[in-house]
């Protein structure tokens, strides 16, 4: 199905260069693509046992909760005969928007999936007292992901004194609580220490990445993210941390300038055994993950995501009916590692 962008204009392709053009001119001049990243959503398989998990062993809160279904729905997912569950959850100022195919789900995260295959994503929750949510998520059985919480050492200057551990939800989604040391972290996560609050809200996801480079070529300066500071982590504590013996990472923190959830690429130059992300991904397979960003120009994003030869989900921007997603229109596309990112326009 064509985007009527094509049916509006004659000359499309050669219009879409053009934008691409205009598109690059306005980044660079503006800094900015996106503005923010407006949520991180992964699909699940049991809505009802989803909110369980992160509103009781996690204390989100939900925001909201609707069935929505349609031709737009289908267009945007790349889902025929979709209908959905959605939910959004709020902790601190960030949001997560779970998803459940009431239609049909996919397949299940595969079981030997290991931290290094590039289908890997999660969302960073920052704890106050590690040792405290340690122990909640202990009491609530949680499934590990990492052996221990690790803090990484002095070895590791940029990330020295940073603690984290890695865990499970019923799905197999990855998820992550961290705790920053004093000089490390916005100042945000510091000034709601105080609280007394222990989970804090959600400072960025992760994505395995193949080539950093490649990924910044996309993340940088196609979307417009600026990237905040870098990392190479190695040693017991890290191995320990992603439960991959010989794990050496580098690590990219990007921004898109706001103070909300940021995006790390996790590159792993040891060891290089990690698996493509599966080329017949589908929206409804539970391994899903997408990073949504909201954006004032989504058409020239959308111009200029064609000429870099991205990958489409949606069939073009897709105008919602209505305002039963809380947005007017919405993008679908795929990073280089094949990670969906949606944008959206209010």
């Amino acid at each position: 199905m064509k985007h009527k962008l094509y049916n509006e204009f004659p000359f499309g392709w050669l219009l879409i260069g053009v934008i691409a053009i205009a598109v690059f001119l306005s980044a660079s001049v503006h800094g900015q693509t996106v503005d923010r990243v407006e949520s991180v959503g992964l699909t699940v398989s049991d809505m009802d046992r989803a909110v369980d998990f992160y509103t009781r062993v996690l204390p989100f809160e939900k925001v909201s909760d609707k069935e929505v279904w349609g031709s737009d729905l289908e267009r945007l997912t790349g889902v025929f005969g979709a209908r959905v569950r959605i939910v959004r959850l709020k902790l601190g100022n960030e949001e997560l928007e779970l998803t459940e195919y009431l239609t049909g789900g996919g397949r299940p995260v595969p079981v030997d999936s290991r931290s290094n295959d590039r289908w890997f994503q999660h969302v960073a929750i920052i704890v106050s007292d590690m040792g405290k949510a340690f122990e909640v998520l202990k009491r609530n059985k949680v499934r590990f992901a990492s052996t221990a919480p690790q803090t990484l050492p002095k070895t590791i200057p940029n990330a020295a004194g940073i603690s984290a551990f890695y865990f499970r939800d019923f799905d197999n989604h990855i998820l992550e609580i961290l705790h920053f040391p004093p000089d490390k972290g916005a100042k945000k996560w510091h000034d709601l220490e105080s609280s007394g609050k222990l989970f804090l809200g959600i400072d960025h996801t992760a994505i395995v990445v193949n080539d950093s480079d490649v990924s910044l070529g996309f993340y940088r300066d196609l979307l417009g993210l600026t990237v905040a500071g870098t990392s190479d982590n190695f040693g017991d504590e890290q191995e320990h941390l992603n439960n991959v013996f010989g794990a050496r990472l580098h690590i990219t923190g990007l921004h898109t300038g706001s103070d909300g959830i940021a995006v790390e690429f996790l590159e792993y130059r040891a060891p290089k055994d990690g698996r493509p992300f599966p080329a017949d991904t589908r929206s409804n397979d539970l391994w899903h993950w997408q990073t949504s960003f909201e954006s004032e120009s989504v058409p020239l994003l959308f111009a200029s995501v064609v000429a870099s030869r991205s990958r489409l989900i949606s069939t073009g921007i897709v105008e919602m009916d209505g305002n039963k997603f809380g947005f007017r229109r919405a993008l679908l596309f795929r990073d280089p590692d094949g990670h969906a990112v949606r944008t959206i326009g209010r």
